[in-house]
């Protein structure tokens, strides 16, 4: 007791400002993923970030891997909800928009095309490949895609955005900002440079290859997916 008869109250720690849950958790793995890689995600680096113990993460989270997932589940729903530029819109314009959300999530986080490889492949069966599929085939049978052909159509089209996607995020990492445009000077000069009886047709693209634009070249790319798409299985046909 204290000397006016009360019990003296022992300090609390400072609370912090937001209660710990799972979303906050994921948020701040996505954080320590961009910054640090995936091998800088650790339940260490989190609990520090967090300012947390480890048994308060392994309640929400049960190990590294499903951290994992979650955080790629997060980006690719964020990237998903991306809204076509006007409304109403076509379904090849919404089609253009996932295909942009995906495009631009792979570009700002590094470590997404890998988890998205990886997890479509072990985990098939996931919510990452269905929520994926449905996105696009939604809009592949809005087209008027005859349902024979659904799944190859759908297929052809998630593999371009995601190949073409992850493909571009890794070559602008290894040149990104003002070298840019120098890398590609470089590579189209080589090119230029090439022997004409054994690479007539590298030698004839190497001036569209020096300044071109990355987003420009996935949208065209993806025009000429849907075309071909429409184009062997226009509507009416069975398939």
């Amino acid at each position: 007791m204290s000397r006016w008869g009360m019990a003296t109250r022992t300090p609390r720690s400072p609370r912090r400002t937001e209660a710990l849950s799972r979303e906050r958790i994921v948020a701040a793995a996505i954080e320590l993923l961009d910054t640090a890689g995936e091998t800088g995600l650790t339940f260490r680096a989190l609990t520090e970030r967090l300012a947390t113990g480890p048994g308060a993460i392994y309640w929400h989270v049960a190990n590294k891997g499903e951290l994992l997932a979650a955080a790629t589940d997060a980006v690719v729903t964020a990237a998903l909800s991306r809204e076509p530029a006007r409304s109403p819109c076509t379904p090849r314009e919404r089609i253009h928009a996932v295909a942009l959300g995906l495009f631009d999530a792979i570009d700002e986080h590094a470590w997404l095309a890998t988890q998205l490889a990886t997890q479509l492949s072990r985990s098939p069966a996931s919510s990452l490949a269905p929520r994926l599929f449905e996105s696009l085939g939604r809009e592949i049978s809005a087209l008027g895609v005859p349902e024979p052909a659904w799944f190859t159509a759908t297929s052809a089209l998630m593999n371009y955005i995601l190949g073409a996607a992850g493909q571009n995020a890794t070559n602008g990492r290894a040149t990104t900002g003002s070298n840019r445009p120098d890398f590609l000077d470089t590579v189209a000069t080589t090119w230029e440079n090439l022997d004409p009886e054994d690479y007539p047709f590298t030698r004839a693209v190497a001036r569209q290859l020096r300044g071109h634009d990355d987003r420009e070249q996935f949208l065209d790319g993806l025009d000429l997916i849907l075309s071909g798409i429409t184009t062997v299985h226009p509507p009416g046909r069975d398939g």
